[in-house]
């Protein structure tokens, strides 16, 4: 069985190499969902795109926390959390755009 404070523990121990993995992952997917929205793909693909970027920010979330479990208040904690509430925030907020423009017509000339 998995234990909390062992995985808290690795979560720190290894906070240089999850940070380097997670904050340009957050910041990728999540470009890549409004990317996805603005070209008017279909809404699996932003779906999908959304779920990878959410749960990268869950994962960060997860990780800040563990620091301040043991007290550790500092810019940087407060800093990845930001990011990580951003991301979600973002991925929901071009969920919904799509869904409520998906059905209005073009800009474009086409007839």
């Amino acid at each position: 069985m998995l234990d909390f404070n062992t995985l808290a523990d690795f979560s720190r121990d290894n906070c240089i190499s999850i940070c380097t993995f997670l904050v340009p992952a957050n910041l990728l997917v999540t470009i890549l969902t409004i990317s996805l929205v603005a070209l008017r793909r279909p809404s699996h693909q932003v779906w999908q795109s959304a779920g990878i970027a959410s749960f990268f920010a869950s994962v960060m979330i997860l990780h800040v926390y563990t620091w301040f479990l043991i007290g550790v208040v500092m810019a940087p904690t407060y800093i990845l959390l930001w990011l990580a509430i951003t991301c979600l925030v973002a991925n929901l907020a071009a969920i919904l755009f799509q869904r409520r423009y998906n059905h209005s017509p073009s800009l474009s000339n086409n007839a």
